[in-house]
């Protein structure tokens, strides 16, 4: 059997210069339980991120509140020098006052500061992708993205773009500078986002979804995605990988983890190949559009 190598999952043009392949990496999990403190086992996570490369990947999604400050730093042990061609995007936006805890911060002082402290934790002169984790509600979004055209014009950041945002808060954001990429919540069940993803996708924008296997009946024994799994002799996280992939060309799932095994695993997804039939079954699941 041939190393998985994320490289066969296709590439995209991120903001439609930057050659990236399609299926990433998220570096979430290389932090403690509720995304907070140091891992429990750090050096298996320095050498998940160092296996990450090898695997063919070349984007690589973290944020500064992972930790916080603790997603960041590791990556830059892990792997600085970096390889060329190695994308890191990060993100900004939110303040973590413990565990499983997410405040909206999008003051346009903070978001500068932190563009800088991720720059110094990463080892970087340019962030290439930079992300508004959240936009706040407390404070006028136009001053949020007044923010962000900064750090462009600046040149912190090369390319900016969105989190769990709608339509027009794109549309409203297009007008200050340009959005390469927007972060939402989107799987096979949960797919609120559908007119966000086909309008990403219309425009040349990176859509990344995060949380793929929403949904805990996607992995129950006679789920629709078990039953496929078991046809492609994979893992239900592997089909719910491949479903993303065929959905839209737009589409840059970053499936996360602190094992080499499982980042093995998610990689071979790349090499699986659902029928149009597979794809329209897991694509009428009950509960596609249900909130969670």
């Amino acid at each position: 059997m041939s190393t998985p190598n994320a490289g066969r999952a296709g590439t995209f043009l991120l903001g439609s210069k930057l050659p990236i392949h399609r299926l990433g990496y998220g570096a979430m999990r290389v932090t403690g339980a509720g995304v907070w403190g140091e891992p429990d086992d750090r050096a298996e996570c320095l050498r998940t991120l160092r296996r990450v490369p090898e695997l063919g990947i070349n984007f690589i999604d973290t944020a500064d509140s992972y930790g916080p400050a603790v997603s960041e730093p590791i990556l830059r042990e892990a792997l600085y020098p970096y390889p060329d061609g190695l994308v890191i995007a990060t993100k900004g936006g939110q303040v973590r006052p413990g565990p499983s805890e997410w405040i909206p911060l999008g003051r346009p002082e903070y978001l500068i500061q932190q563009v800088k402290m991720s720059l110094r934790w990463l080892g970087v002169e340019q962030i290439a992708l930079w992300q508004l984790h959240r936009i706040d509600p407390k404070v006028p979004r136009d001053e949020q993205f007044g923010a962000i055209k900064v750090m462009l014009d600046e040149g912190l950041i090369r390319f900016a773009g969105l989190s769990e945002v709608t339509v027009e808060e794109i549309e409203a954001a297009q007008k200050v500078f340009p959005v390469a990429s927007v972060q939402n919540h989107y799987s096979a069940t949960y797919r609120v986002y559908e007119d966000v993803l086909d309008y990403c996708e219309a425009r040349g924008i990176g859509f990344i979804p995060w949380y793929p296997l929403s949904g805990g009946s996607l992995t129950k024994p006679d789920s629709p995605l078990s039953e496929i799994a078991r046809r492609h002799q994979a893992s239900p996280t592997q089909i719910a990988i491949a479903w993303l992939l065929k959905r839209s060309p737009a589409m840059l799932p970053i499936p996360g983890t602190s094992n080499r095994a499982h980042l093995e695993e998610n990689v071979a997804a790349a090499d699986i190949e659902l029928s149009d039939e597979e794809f329209d079954v897991l694509s009428e699941l009950p509960d596609a559009r249900k909130r969670v």
